[in-house]
């Protein structure tokens, strides 16, 4: 009895695991990857640094404000002022200060730079956004590939079965004397080869399910993905040439706009360099006291009257402007304005070989989606034509007009186109949403 009681609980226990085993939906996927892959934790920070680059540019603008202060005590001996003579003594001294500086004019340095601060996170973000869809793409293709897996085990499965329901078969007509014992042994050679085929794509699925969980940074164990409807792919593309997707990808994507970030760059760098060849003007303000007193046996300390008093008596303060003007630095302006110069030739050409690359990608994904479409129309006859052909072959050789080993060529050329159309509809589909990427569309 507590066996079986065992086995009732070992059941119901296994049954709800299985029942709450997770299984990931794509766009779930990619969500998470987005929000914790290290990669992009990584540029999130390196982004929040820049920010706070844009605070000191800021508060470079606002004067500075710095108190100090000191103190000495001396002792032994030392001249009296009034009589010359040596005598021992112990001194205390102390000042106060207070300073203050701000810069009035250095040729818009502060201001430009603060600008290049606010530019460097804008570059930032795009970077960032960079990443993020990289790392989107990778997850639907890796979901995709799952999927193409699980769709191929399964017509695999489905003809191991089929496989072992002819051994059943022939080992009937074997008995009849209808025939040979080879037949037989033929089919279950064909039953061995089509579990191996199983064992192999089990493996396949295995290997993809590891990887998007590897992406996704995830324990790979019970790792499991929702099965998605994606039925028969359009006939036709989505987009007639690839100039449309390039028009549009070339005024959206973030590693172009990104380029443009850094023309803008490159010129407020001009202007810092050339504030190099203007004077610097800056105003100043201070305030300060101090205190001094000889300890004697006889006075003692005079107390806390005097010592306000004499910080009051010798309070002071006062306020200065600077002026500097540049007039020979060992060339350093000069070559540092060349080189900002060449910064931004170097990065308008750096947008125009984006822009190039950008075009080239696009119009090899187009031809791309355009060959695979092609490829899962071609699988699409191929299959109807074998499938045509199995029935065919199927009804010969039942009727003993065909030997197992050529009904079996019939069998794997209907494998290979199902399992071609799988690859191929799976591969267009990919490829569709690799251009409705680049179109600015989402790929969900």
């Amino acid at each position: 009895m507590k066996i079986k009681v065992l086995v009732i609980i070992a059941l119901v226990a296994f049954s709800f695991s299985g029942v709450s085993q997770k299984k990931w939906e794509l766009k779930e996927a990619v969500e998470y990857a987005v929000q914790n892959n290290i990669t992009i934790k990584q540029s999130a920070l390196n982004l929040e640094s820049l920010e706070q680059d844009v605070v000191g540019a800021k508060g470079s603008f606002l004067p500075n404000l710095n108190a100090s202060s000191g103190a000495n005590l001396s002792f032994g001996s030392t001249i009296d002022p009034v009589t010359n003579g040596r005598i021992s003594s112990t001194n205390f001294s102390s000042s106060y200060n207070l300073n203050s500086g701000v810069t009035v004019f250095n040729g818009y340095r502060l201001l430009n730079s603060y600008k290049l601060s606010k530019l460097g996170v804008m570059g930032s973000k795009l970077d960032l956004q960079k990443i993020i869809d990289d790392i989107s793409l990778n997850v639907v293709n890796s979901y995709l590939n799952i999927l193409f897996a699980k769709e191929n085990l399964t017509v695999s499965k489905v003809q191991a079965e089929i496989s072992k329901k002819q051994i059943e078969v022939v080992q009937n007509q074997v008995d009849a004397g209808t025939k040979a014992r080879g037949e037989l042994l033929n089919s279950k050679s064909t039953y061995a080869s089509d579990l191996q085929n199983v064992v192999s794509l089990e493996n396949t699925l295995n290997l993809a399910l590891l990887q998007l969980a590897q992406l996704l940074q995830l324990d790979p164990t019970n790792f499991d993905v929702a099965t998605i409807n994606v039925g028969a792919p359009s006939a036709s593309l989505l987009f007639k040439d690839p100039t449309t997707i390039y028009k549009k990808a070339v005024e959206t994507r973030p590693e172009i706009t990104k380029e443009k970030l850094n023309i803008k760059q490159s010129d407020l760098n001009i202007d810092i360099a050339k504030s190099g060849f203007l004077p610097t003007l800056s105003a100043s303000a201070s305030a300060g006291t101090n205190f001094s007193h000889r300890y004697t046996l006889i006075q003692g300390y005079p107390g806390n009257d005097y010592f306000f008093n004499q910080l009051n008596d010798n309070f002071g303060y006062g306020v200065g402007l600077s002026l500097s003007i540049p007039i020979f630095n060992k060339f350093q302006n000069k070559v540092n304005l060349s080189k900002a110069i060449i910064s931004k030739e170097k990065s308008e050409l750096s947008l125009e070989s984006a822009k190039l690359n950008l075009q080239q990608t696009i119009q090899r994904a187009f031809l791309d989606a355009k060959a695979a479409l092609k490829s899962y129309e071609a699988s699409k006859s191929s299959l109807e034509a074998q499938q045509e052909a199995f029935k065919n072959a199927q009804e010969r050789y039942n009727f003993g007009a065909m030997t197992l080993f050529e009904f079996d060529q019939v069998r794997n050329r209907l494998v290979n186109a199902e399992s071609t159309l799988i690859r191929s509809k799976y591969d267009y589909v990919f490829k569709t949403k690799v251009l409705k990427f680049y179109y600015g569309e989402s790929i969900f």
